[in-house]
């Protein structure tokens, strides 16, 4: 089974050579790693390009315009369908998705059609951020839940594995967000379509290097998406979810 692992990245210079490092690492057979790059002025992708020559397996992306975190994803799973992937997984370039819960990811999705690196399930946590951050996700949180139906603990989590059918029925040409509200938006098509989910603890940590992107702006405009959504989209109350306990 072919495992492409989609990295969307700007200025991540110095996460994106130790990350790619780690995921070599594991040494899961038939995994590649796609770096989509949106011409990070800080020289991420020139990066990435030279670890190619180290990492045959390893692929590089670079976008020159509609750039944007949504995008760059939807270009990512558009490249590893067309290069036959059986399971994609989506990641952080930032070290708050770590390498380390990707056969975790992989175990799980052969049992369902998309698993999620969880915070709020029993093993998870969510450490290293200041208590206004960690406000915002679980008003982020609840919000999103109560808009959208979707019963899933951690609705924002960027960090999950899908079975190529789901991203081939969502139909990625019809995804509206640009930025990351495609998350959600991804989470809330695939419950419209019936789709299992499962649940999986990860620690989430907050980024090692570099400086995060979100800002009010962004968090802003992410829930007046998510109201989008609702409108453009049927409502739904349910859907199925495992939780991995252990």
């Amino acid at each position: 089974m072919k495992t492409y692992v989609i990295i969307p990245t700007y200025n991540e210079a110095e996460n994106i050579e130790p990350l790619l490092r780690e995921i070599q690492q594991l040494n899961l057979p038939d995994l590649t790693a796609v770096v989509v790059d949106d011409n990070s002025p800080d020289g991420t992708g020139e990066i990435a390009d030279r670890l190619t020559k180290e990492f045959p397996g390893l692929k590089v992306i670079h976008r020159y315009k509609d750039r944007g975190r949504g995008s760059a994803g939807i270009e990512g799973f558009k490249f590893a369908l067309k290069e036959g992937a059986d399971y994609i997984v989506e990641m952080d370039a930032d070290f708050s998705h770590q390498p380390k819960y990707i056969p975790n990811l992989l175990k799980h999705i052969i049992n369902y059609d998309i698993v999620l690196g969880s915070r709020f399930v029993a093993g998870g946590q969510d450490i290293n951020r200041g208590w206004t951050r960690k406000i915002v996700t679980v008003f982020a949180q609840i919000y999103i839940q109560q808009m959208l139906g979707i019963k899933v603990k951690d609705i924002t989590s960027g960090y999950r594995c899908f079975r190529r059918k789901v991203l081939e029925e969502i139909n990625l040409d019809q995804l509206i967000s640009t930025g990351p509200s495609i998350v959600t938006e991804l989470l809330y098509k695939s419950t419209l379509k019936g789709f299992k989910i499962y649940e999986t603890p990860i620690v989430f940590e907050d980024r090692r290097q570099g400086e995060t992107k979100l800002n009010l702006a962004i968090l802003l405009k992410t829930l007046y998406m998510v109201y989008k959504f609702k409108m453009i989209y049927p409502h739904t109350n349910n859907i199925g979810v495992g939780i991995d306990k252990k």
